[in-house]
């Protein structure tokens, strides 16, 4: 193949790279470039080629140049540059983040010729990046407490007793519905507390057998029974100094029970197949969703350990009765999910948020999560409507006389009386225009919850928009 036809393939390869690409010679000065080099930099061959690489003002090139009059570029000092992350200056003059590669040009006696330079254009990664930071500082705004979110005065409450709580050293036991968030409330006691910087270990005890439950709880020794072929230290062990949470702490079998009262009272453990005492410190959070009064009545749970462990009590409400912090939650998860999903999932459509605020939640904070799962799946993109949300739901609410869904709305603050001529809608337009459209914003305007912004929306048939334009 002849010299001149392989410059040609050659030409033809470089302009097929997506990258830009440019050569320059020993003094900076641009050779050629790709066709690439266009759409990133926004300089055409016949306006760049002649000029210093320097047009390009790269920042690291600028420290390079006025630092070092020996090599005024790093490349001819070290022979090549892998993955720089720096920023170039468009023709247009914006700054342009780009992923830069150089390497040394030598000819056949090794002398040096000039240098080639890709530059890969970043700019939808970093804006990636930038939304992703956004979502992080949303999602643990002043609204959320270590992961739990909620504005109602029942999930306030919350807060404050978790926080109270956290600071004794007395057993704490959490009541509440399946997906009220328990475990949840049990890592933040621990976060907030003395012992955060010790272990934290969870034991379920609804999903342990009950021939291996005191073995994962208190350890055994070697022999104890049949597999247990060398010693094992249990979860108090292994939470030693920290916090033990006990999960569906109401399926824990008589025997257990009486092993962990003597925990409570005596702070010792003995192994399975071994009767001497081991010394732990441990404080012991538990949880479940179950009547324990109701069982101790019924001979199923013992008096004296249900008085041990129910010290510091915590109530978890169930989502039905904090449905002004719907909203919130939804805003979260649908956030979260976003980052996670590769589809264009927007927003979610305003009847939608009306027919999650007229739903009864039986299976809590964690049914809503996992609506928005199914969401996103059945959502193309755009707008999250009310027929992508699942069959149950939509069942439900369909079912539903628009008076009866009405009424399942949180309990709403009263709408004010007009003010200067200003009806209740006018009012409430001027608020969510001085917050840009941020429901949260607008309710801290008004003096109410989130959730009534939204029913009230709902009530004037006001869209929401984002940015806000009146309606």
């Amino acid at each position: 193949m002849l010299e001149q036809d392989m410059n040609t393939y050659w030409r033809t390869v470089v302009d097929t790279i997506q990258d830009a690409v440019m050569i320059v010679d020993t003094d900076g000065t641009i050779v050629t470039v790709n066709a690439a080099f266009a759409q990133v930099t926004g300089y055409g061959a016949e306006e760049i080629v002649g000029r210093s690489c320097a047009v390009l003002q790269c920042p690291s090139c600028h420290k390079d140049r006025e630092g070092n009059k020996e090599h005024w570029c790093s490349l001819f000092r070290t022979g090549a540059v892998r993955r720089h992350r720096c920023t170039i200056r468009h023709r247009s003059g914006k700054d342009v983040p780009v992923i830069k590669n150089a390497a040394v040009l030598r000819d056949r006696a090794g002398g040096v010729l000039g240098g080639v330079e890709t530059l890969t254009d970043i700019s939808a990664l970093v804006d990636r990046e930038r939304q992703i930071e956004a979502f992080r500082r949303e999602l643990s705004a002043q609204d959320g407490f270590e992961g739990l979110i909620g504005i109602s005065r029942a999930m306030q409450g919350v807060f404050d007793l978790i926080a109270n709580a956290a600071q004794s050293d007395a057993p704490v036991i959490i009541f509440g519905e399946s997906g009220t968030g328990k475990e949840l409330v049990a890592r933040a006691i621990h976060q907030r507390g003395p012992r955060r910087e010790k272990p934290y270990v969870k034991v379920n005890c609804a999903a342990l057998a009950e021939s291996l439950l005191e073995s994962e709880l208190f350890g055994h020794v070697r022999g104890a029974f049949t597999g247990a072929v060398q010693a094992r230290q249990g979860r108090f062990e292994a939470a030693a100094g920290g916090d033990i949470f006990l999960d569906e702490i109401g399926d824990l079998p008589m025997t257990s029970q009486v092993k962990l009262l003597r925990v409570l009272e005596e702070k010792v453990i003995e192994r399975v197949g071994d009767n001497r005492p081991i010394p732990v410190d441990v404080r012991i959070i538990t949880a479940t969703n179950r009547d324990l009064g109701r069982m101790v009545t019924e001979g199923r749970f013992r008096e004296d350990l249900f008085y041990r462990i129910n010290v510091i009590p915590l109530i978890l409400p169930p989502l039905r009765e904090r449905m002004e912090d719907i909203p919130l939650l939804a805003e979260s998860f649908f956030r979260r999910l976003q980052l996670k999903s590769e589809k264009p999932v927007e927003t979610i459509a305003y009847d939608t948020m009306g027919m999650l605020m007229a739903y009864d939640w039986p299976g809590n904070v964690r049914e809503l999560r996992s609506a928005f799962e199914y969401a996103f799946v059945a959502c193309p993109g755009g707008a999250i409507e009310p027929k992508h949300l699942p069959p149950n739901i939509l069942r439900h609410c369909t079912c539903l006389p628009a008076s009866a869904a009405d009424a399942k709305s949180p309990e709403d603050v009263p709408p004010p009386r007009s003010i200067g001529g200003l009806s209740p809608r006018d009012i409430l337009i001027a608020a969510l225009e001085q917050a840009g459209g941020n429901q949260s914003a607008a309710a801290r305007i008004l003096g109410v919850s989130r959730g009534t912004v939204w029913n009230r929306m709902r009530r004037y048939g006001i869209k929401a928009r984002s940015p806000w334009r009146s309606p």
